[in-house]
């Protein structure tokens, strides 16, 4: 019998009635990544870029979410077409790629995604879990309908360039990373500056103008409010790391003093 593969990130988005709401899994952790899947947020973000994951374990993290209702993307480390073979063949399904500043960048994550003609993804559906090694039927002839690219603007060019990205054919979103954008501005590490979160709505009205999903990242949740707001179709709003360098600090604040003594809560 032929299997089915999910629903992409695209069609989700698009059957949707309200922001999906994710988050990132940074620790290459497949337990930590069962738990975020477990947690009632929409969609996780694999992340292959800043992060220590590898194939191996990034296939492990996709096994261990695959039974829960959750849309896992995986960022890809680059734009290159073999990364992006490799990942697609564990059986991604939606792919981010990071730092895409023009047209032609898009179009070459485009072309990276697709088989010849449309593009120049090399052909191994018979050795990949993508096609479930041959049980999906049609994979050869569908497999864009089975997945769905995102790609990252990071860059005052790429704020610049959002409509003519997002107007690629193939490109099904667009994310904003204010962390690479600040810098690029000139104003490291102030992600929620106004010159800054001014340009990713910009982003957001040239991407919408295409007729195309938009998102954000924003740890600080004031400014993940203001982003819904101001019409993002996706937000990340935490990572795995995070929470537990927050939480365990908080712990450590709560039983133990600044001295270093234990601090007595009786």
């Amino acid at each position: 019998m032929p299997l089915r593969l999910d629903p992409s990130f695209r069609e989700q988005l698009a059957e949707s009635d309200r922001p999906f709401v994710g988050m990132w899994v940074c620790s290459g952790s497949p337990l930590l990544a069962e738990v975020a899947a477990g947690s009632g947020v929409d969609w996780l973000l694999i992340d292959m870029e800043h992060s220590a994951n590898t194939l191996d374990s990034v296939l492990l993290q996709l096994q261990a979410v695959a039974a829960y209702p959750v849309a896992p993307l995986v960022r890809v480390p680059s734009n290159d077409a073999v990364a992006i073979k490799q990942i697609l063949d564990l059986g991604a399904q939606n792919l981010i790629v990071p730092m895409v500043s023009s047209a032609d960048e898009a179009r070459a994550a485009v072309a990276a995604t697709r088989y010849p003609p449309e593009g120049v993804r090399g052909v191994g559906s018979a050795l990949a879990r993508s096609a479930r090694w041959n049980r999906v039927d049609r994979y050869l002839q569908e497999s864009a309908q089975h997945t769905s690219l995102t790609v990252q603007i990071e860059t005052a060019a790429g704020v610049e360039a959002a409509a003519d990205i997002a107007a690629v054919d193939g490109v099904d979103a667009v994310f904003v990373g204010p962390s690479d954008l600040s810098a690029s501005m000139g104003l490291l590490g102030q992600q929620t500056h106004p010159e800054v979160t001014a340009a990713v709505e910009k982003v957001f009205t040239a991407v919408k103008a295409a007729g195309k999903a938009v998102g954000v990242n924003a740890f600080d949740p004031a400014a993940a409010d203001a982003y819904l707001a101001a019409g993002a179709d996706f937000v990340a709003v935490g990572a795995d790391v995070a929470l537990l360098a927050r939480a365990s600090e908080a712990l450590a604040a709560r039983f133990i003093s600044a001295d270093g003594s234990a601090r007595a809560s009786y």
